[in-house]
């Protein structure tokens, strides 16, 4: 069963319903139908990224994680961090307030540099501090390469031991998203606690089915790897 019945989402957020019922079947058809986790969505503001921001794939990336969350967690809310060379905000996403919510968070934050670690180590700290006995689900989003990429190695490293997966959503050309496909093979961890997703220049454009199917599609991996390790229940 989803954590968010039908019902409700048809009453608080009916414009996501579609969302909510495809990463339901992407759910199922990975074997994580009756799976709790709290989902996490960060998002990249470096000075690359208006575009994105602009024609509303970073508003479509926030609804598919709140569908996707919505059949995940029954508190109907996604903590959003905002990162450039640090973190800039976090912020709440809900199903009562999520409509334009990414247009009028970012359109006060500064633009910056790159830098992932930052923002990793806020989500683990958020997530710590939670009290929360679900894993959590990252998703994690950028358009390129940071500069602290041994700092980033260093926490993914870190964070292998810990309930968290990481999933890299990566925004333009395949070319500028090497560093994210090596972190997907990276050693040195307990478990392989990361998944990257190259969602090409035009990401908005993307159905939902295909986005919520490669979201998904590292998890059930992680989860099988996390519990023989004793890292998940």
């Amino acid at each position: 069963m989803p954590a968010i019945s039908l019902e409700k989402v048809e009453r608080t957020a009916p414009g996501l319903v579609d969302l909510y019922k495809e990463a339901g079947v992407s759910l199922a058809k990975a074997g994580l139908g009756p799976l709790r986790a709290a989902v996490y969505l960060v998002l990249d503001h470096s000075a690359s990224m208006g575009w994105y921001y602009d024609n509303g794939s970073m508003q479509h990336l926030a609804e598919q994680a709140l569908g996707l969350s919505a059949n995940l967690d029954d508190d109907g809310t996604v903590p959003v961090v905002f990162f450039a060379d640090d973190v800039l905000l976090i912020a709440d996403l809900s199903l009562d307030d999520y409509q334009g919510r990414i247009g009028l968070l970012h359109e006060r934050l500064a633009w910056g540099g790159t830098r992932f670690a930052p923002a990793m180590r806020a989500v683990i700290e958020h997530y710590l501090h939670s009290g929360a006995s679900d894993p959590a689900f990252v998703i994690f989003q950028t358009d390129g390469e940071p500069f602290d990429r041994r700092q980033t190695r260093e926490v993914l490293r870190g964070a292998s031991s810990l309930p968290i997966f990481w999933q890299f959503v990566g925004f333009g050309h395949s070319r500028q998203l090497r560093f994210l496909r090596s972190l997907d093979t990276l050693g040195g961890r307990v478990v392989d606690n990361a998944g990257h997703f190259g969602a090409g220049q035009r990401p908005g454009s993307r159905s939902g089915p295909q986005v919520f199917d490669r979201l998904v599609q590292e998890f059930p991996e992680w989860l099988r790897a996390a519990r023989a390790a004793g890292i998940v229940r």
